[in-house]
């Protein structure tokens, strides 16, 4: 029997040592909860309409199962959502997690703009022409005479008790402006 040098012997329990390092270890629990995590994402594209569903960047297989998973109801669905998360763990989740936060962060924006227009629509049908001007601060371009007759208008199916049509009116105009 050969001895080997020494050195040679200590140099085998250093490369082992690096190894180890090198190794990340990931308890089952944590490999179970990015699964959940994956499926929730999952259902979350399965909830989007065709509309917002082209502009997330999702291949053709993984397409056609969010579409298929659209069309199928129950016990059906629950397994397609799972066949999904499996997809989704062999692709990059990220660029259809930032599409899908740009989405929701635009729905939330339109809400708010939405919300903002329907006050300076209250505001105008209660103050009448005072609130005019604030308007066309807002929104030069804006029509005062067409603005003006459309309130007038609205001031009088309220109390007239009519349906609101100009009131909505109103609101479709400044949302025109706003969009313009």
């Amino acid at each position: 029997m050969t001895r080997q040098p020494e050195e040679w012997l200590d140099d085998e329990p250093d490369n082992q040592q690096e190894e180890d390092e090198e190794i990340i270890w990931v308890s089952k629990s944590e490999i179970k909860r990015d699964a959940e995590e994956l499926k929730r994402l999952g259902g979350e594209l399965v909830e989007l309409g065709k509309n917002s569903l082209d502009k997330i960047p999702l291949d053709d297989d993984l397409r056609a199962a969010i579409e298929l998973a659209q069309k199928i109801k129950k016990e059906g669905r629950r397994r397609q959502m799972q066949l999904i998360g499996k997809m989704l763990r062999s692709r990059d989740e990220e660029p259809i997690r930032q599409a899908l936060d740009k989405l929701k962060n635009r729905h939330n924006q339109q809400v708010a703009l939405f919300h903002k227009l329907e006050a300076l629509r209250d505001r105008l049908v209660e103050q009448g022409d005072e609130a005019v001007p604030e308007v066309l601060t807002l929104y030069p371009h804006a029509d005062r005479q067409q603005l003006r007759s459309m309130i007038r208008n609205a001031q009088k199916e309220k109390a007239a008790n009519k349906p609101p049509k100009s009131y909505r009116q109103i609101f479709q105009y400044l949302r025109e402006l706003a969009e313009a």
